[in-house]
C-alpha cells in the first residue's frame, strides 16, 4: 500500500521570539522540518506535503525541491491545515502519515511503524502517544471502559480529571486518507481556542464504526517539539549524543563527545580524531586517520586521509589526503589543498587550489590562485586580487620560491622554479627560473641613530 505524508510548518512560533518561523530555526546545521523531510524519505514515503503559512517565503525554500507545498493562508488549526492538502492529495488511497514540521527527532522507523500499525489493523487512525514528564500543554488521551482509544482532549479544553492523565498526543499520526478527508468536512471550532483541532477526528472516526489505535512511542524524545530556544538546546543535546555515538561504535574517536558536534549528512570514516570544539556540518566528509581540531569548523567540506586540520574554518573547501591546515587557518569557498599540501598559521586561501606538496605557511592571503607543485610561500605573502571592481588571477608555477613580505599584484603568472625576493611587489609576469625583486637600494647612515639620541638628550 502506498504511504504519503503531511508535514505541518505553518505555524508561527511566537515562544520562539525569533524573526524567523520556527521550523526554518536550524538543529546541528540544518532547518527542523528538513530533518523531518529526510525520516520520511528515509522511511519510503512516496509523497511528502509541507503546509507553509507564516513566513512561508522563508520555509517554503527549504522544502520546495524535495516536497509538493501547500498554503494555509489563515491558520486556523491542524484539521483546517490537513484539509487544505486535499486537492494535493486528490485520488490518494492509502496511509497517510501527518507529521509536525518543528519535531526534528522522529525517525524513519517510527514512521513506517505507524503505517505497518495502521494497516494491520485496518483503522482509521493510529496516534503516536506518549508519557512525558510534564504533561502541561499536550492533549490528553481518553480512553474508555475497555481501554480502547475514544478522544483526544486538548489542554485548554481538559477537566482537571482528564488534565490528570498521563498519556498524551504527541502530534504525529498515520491515518486512513480518504477516511482522514471524511471526517474533516465534520470538525467544527466549538472549543476554547476557537481553531479546528484535528485530534476531533479521533471521536469522528469511533463515532463511524471505525478502529482507533494507539502505538506508545519507542522513545518520547522522538516527539519533542520545537517551541522555544530552551527546547531547541535540549533537541540539539539529544540530537548531538545520537549521532556522536553512532559514529563513536563505526570506529570515530572523540576526546569529549559533549565538545563535538556533527550534522546528520556528515560522512566520518574510521579512525578518525575528533578534539573538542569541533563543528562538522553540511555535506562535509573526513577520511580515515585524519584529526580535526580542537577548535575547528567545516561546512561542506571534504577531507581526505591522513590530514590534520588544527584550528581551521573551513568553508565548501577540499583538503587531499595528508594535506595539512593551521592553526587558525581560513579555508573559505573553493579552497582546494591538494596531497600533502600546507596552509599553516593565520592563512586565509580564496578559490585557489594549493598544488602537491606547496605550502603557504604563515600569515599569507592566496585568493584566485592556482599554485603548482612543490612551491613554498614565505610569511606575508599576500596576492593582490582585486583592484576594486574585478577579481584577477594568480599563477605560480611548480617549485617556485616566493619571498616573505612579496605582493602579487593580479593578473601575474609566476613560472616554474621562480625566485622572489623579499618584501618585492611583482605585478609583470616572470619566466621559469628567473630572480625577480623590487626592493630598493639599501641606504645605511652610519652613527646616525647614537646622534638622533643626543639630540633629543639636550632638547630634554
Amino acid at each position: 500500500m502506498q504511504t504519503a505524508a503531511i508535514i505541518l510548518a505553518a505555524g508561527a512560533g511566537t515562544r520562539m521570539k525569533s524573526k524567523k518561523p520556527k521550523v526554518a530555526h536550524e538543529m546541528l546545521g540544518k532547518p527542523l522540518v528538513s530533518w523531518v523531510v529526510d525520516a520520511a524519505e528515509e522511511a519510503g514515503v512516496d509523497k511528502i506535503v509541507t503546509v507553509v503559512g507564516h513566513m512561508r517565503e522563508q520555509v517554503e525554500p527549504l522544502v520546495a525541491s524535495r516536497t509538493q507545498v501547500v498554503v494555509q493562508e489563515t491558520q486556523r488549526g491542524t484539521a483546517d491545515a490537513v484539509l487544505s492538502c486535499a486537492d494535493a492529495l486528490d485520488g490518494f488511497d492509502g496511509s497517510l502519515l501527518v507529521l509536525s514540521g518543528d519535531c526534528p527527532l522522529v525517525t524513519a522507523d517510527t514512521m513506517r511503524a505507524l503505517a505497518t500499525a495502521r494497516e494491520a489493523a485496518d483503522a482509521a487512525v493510529v496516534v503516536l502517544t506518549m508519557q512525558p514528564e510534564d504533561p502541561f500543554g499536550y492533549g490528553r488521551i481518553i480512553r474508555d471502559e475497555i481501554g480502547q482509544v475514544e478522544r483526544i482532549v486538548e489542554q485548554k479544553d481538559a477537566s482537571p480529571e482528564q488534565a490528570a492523565v498521563r498519556e498524551c498526543n504527541s502530534g504525529f499520526y498515520c491515518f486512513d486518507a480518504k477516511a482522514l478527508f471524511e471526517a474533516l468536512e465534520q470538525v467544527g471550532s466549538d472549543n476554547a481556542q476557537g481553531e479546528f483541532y484535528l485530534t476531533d477526528v479521533i471521536e469522528i472516526s469511533r463515532e463511524a464504526g471505525r478502529a482507533v489505535i494507539a502505538l506508545p512511542a519507542s522513545d518520547d524524545a522522538e516527539c519533542l517539539g520545537i517551541n522555544s530556544r530552551i527546547q531547541l538546546a535540549q533537541a540539539t543535546k539529544i540530537a548531538q549524543r545520537r549521532i556522536n555515538e553512532s559514529f563513536m561504535a563505526a570506529g570515530v574517536t572523540m576526546l569529549d563527545p559533549d565538545q563535538v558536534w556533527i550534522g546528520p549528512d556528515v560522512k566520518i570514516s574510521a579512525d578518525v580524531e575528533l578534539l573538542p570544539q569541533v563543528f562538522l556540518y553540511g555535506k562535509t566528509e573526513v577520511g580515515e586517520d585524519s584529526v580535526i581540531g580542537p577548535n575547528s569548523r567545516l561546512v561542506d567540506t571534504v577531507v581526505g586521509r591522513g590530514c590534520i586540520v588544527d584550528e581551521t574554518v573551513a568553508l565548501q573547501a577540499r583538503v587531499d589526503d595528508g594535506a595539512t591546515c593551521g592553526p587558525r587557518a581560513y579555508l573559505r569557498p573553493g579552497a582546494h589543498l591538494c596531497e600533502g599540501a600546507k596552509a599553516g598559521t593565520h592563512v586565509e586561501i580564496k578559490k585557489s587550489t594549493v598544488g602537491r606538496g606547496s605550502k603557504v605557511p604563515h600569515l599569507s592571503y592566496v585568493g584566485d590562485t592556482v599554485i603548482g607543485e612543490g612551491a613554498n610561500l614565505g610569511a606575508g605573502t599576500i596576492t593582490c586580487n582585486y583592484d576594486g571592481k574585478h577579481k584577477s588571477a594568480t599563477t605560480i608555477g611548480d617549485g617556485a620560491f616566493i619571498g616573505s613580505s612579496t605582493m602579487l599584484v593580479a593578473p601575474v603568472s609566476i613560472g616554474n622554479g621562480v625566485v622572489i625576493g623579499a618584501g618585492s611587489v611583482i605585478a609583470r609576469d616572470v619566466p621559469d627560473d628567473a630572480l625577480a625583486l623590487t626592493r630598493p637600494e639599501q641606504v645605511v647612515k652610519e652613527g646616525w641613530a647614537a646622534l638622533q639620541r643626543q639630540k633629543f638628550a639636550q632638547e630634554g
